[in-house]
């Protein structure tokens, strides 16, 4: 089925922080948009900010899911709950009063898909982490109601993870798009045998491996994702 009859958009989970949420959802961003679809990126929640040369407080993620959807800086919101502490989310907005609500967040969601054909949400941190008390981020894929792409960071311990996760997804009755396996380190043992363990165990098609980006394309502390390294990403992912 070609993608433009796919429901307009996905949810973008992933089986830990720092696996590549981030690059694959910039990526898909770009692969959508060569494919002729006015998208957008979205999250829900970002933890942590920094001080661009230009007196501004960014955030890596969001700056990145800007330049994957080319669009102007503040033209859109793509994020309704921005902390300036990188830290888990719930714990920084209990210390700063904030109480996150999964209904401020799929509103958020609403609007742009108002304004967009496809939207690319990108999860926070893994699957199941709290957004307060009682709700957690699984919820808001719920809420939100997109197919779900998971990413798996290729690192030692990813197979459990990964599983783990698909055994979450398959609890919420979240339907998975398909996976995609982003290589972390060349060095990792037996690489090309956790990815086959994982093809043999997700019932869900792998949309690709990303491989570790080339050094010249390689994100920089307190920056985003070059727009070079989503193209190099997207040459690597086929969509659902």
């Amino acid at each position: 089925m070609s993608v433009l009859n796919k429901p307009s958009g996905f949810f973008i989970a992933g089986t830990d922080t720092e696996v590549g949420k981030t690059l694959i959802s910039g990526a898909l961003i770009v692969k959508l948009k060569e494919a002729g679809l006015n998208t957008i990126g979205f999250k829900p929640v970002v933890a942590g900010t920094y001080l661009s040369p230009d007196g501004r407080l960014l955030n890596e993620d969001l700056e990145t899911l800007r330049i994957a959807s080319n669009i102007e800086p503040g033209s859109v919101e793509l994020c309704p709950y921005i902390l300036n502490t990188p830290a888990a989310p719930h714990l920084v907005a209990k210390a700063e009063g904030i109480d996150f609500k999964i209904s401020v967040i799929t509103q958020a969601f609403e609007q742009l898909s108002a304004k967009f054909d496809w939207v690319v949400v990108e999860g926070a941190g893994g699957l199941i982490v709290p957004l307060n008390e009682k709700e957690d981020l699984g919820g808001a894929a719920k809420a939100i109601g997109l197919p779900v792409i998971l990413v798996v960071g290729i690192r030692l311990g990813c197979i459990n993870h990964a599983l783990l996760t698909y055994e979450a997804l398959k609890i919420r009755h979240l339907p998975v798009a398909g996976w995609i396996a982003n290589v972390l380190s060349e060095e990792m043992p037996l690489l090309q045998d956790n990815i086959q363990t994982l093809k043999d165990r997700i019932n869900a098609p792998c949309l690709g491996t990303i491989p570790l980006l080339p050094k010249n394309l390689q994100k920089q502390a307190n920056a985003p994702y070059s727009l070079g390294a989503l193209q190099f990403a997207a040459e690597h992912i086929k969509l659902p």
